[in-house]
């Protein structure tokens, strides 16, 4: 009976990320984003608004585009800026996936399978591995929600998180805006 309830709670969450691609899809096909831009003006304000999109898979696209739009200022501010953001929106979804996301999913595994593959990841090798993994990750163009799975289920500590949440996602947004003036 858990095993259900933790999988019907799964489905939920995978509906209400699926809603927010069609949204954020829309409001880029939409121009909304570039809209956004010119009504607000300032260049620190969009560069946080778009580094808390700039955290998932299903609003990188358009914040991408909102940082590259406004990336004749100072690459370092933008991504300095987008990058508290970037870290505002890890440290959102941190917490929905390493409370309610990870929960669902460990109970909506076999408790033989899930006890091994949470062994692993307290005492083992991905104890150690997850934290720098999920620091590619977050630096990269992949979701950043893979990598605060991976650091939800090792039980990342929050002051470990928010360093490399920074750092990665600046150093991510100053890539992005780099190769863009290529």
């Amino acid at each position: 009976m858990i095993i259900k309830n933790a999988r019907k709670e799964l489905i939920k969450d995978f509906v209400f990320v699926l809603l927010g691609a069609v949204i954020a899809i829309t409001l880029s096909r939409l121009g909304v984003v570039d809209y956004i831009v010119n009504i607000i003006g300032n260049e620190i304000v969009v560069s946080f608004l778009a580094g808390i999109f700039f955290t998932s898979v299903f609003t990188i696209a358009p914040s991408a585009i909102a940082l590259v739009s406004i990336s004749g200022v100072s690459n370092f501010t933008i991504a300095l800026w987008g990058a508290l953001g970037a870290l505002c929106g890890d440290l959102i979804l941190f917490y929905f996936i390493r409370d309610r996301f990870v929960d669902d999913l460990v109970a909506s595994i076999k408790p033989s399978v899930m006890k091994k593959i949470m062994h692993s990841f307290h005492l083992g090798f991905m104890k150690w591995v997850s934290p720098l993994l999920g620091a590619l990750i977050i630096a990269s163009p992949l979701p950043d929600e893979l990598a605060l799975t991976l650091l939800g289920l090792s039980k990342t500590r929050v002051a470990v998180l928010i360093p490399i949440s920074f750092i990665m996602n600046f150093l991510g947004i100053l890539a992005l805006l780099v190769f863009a003036e290529v």
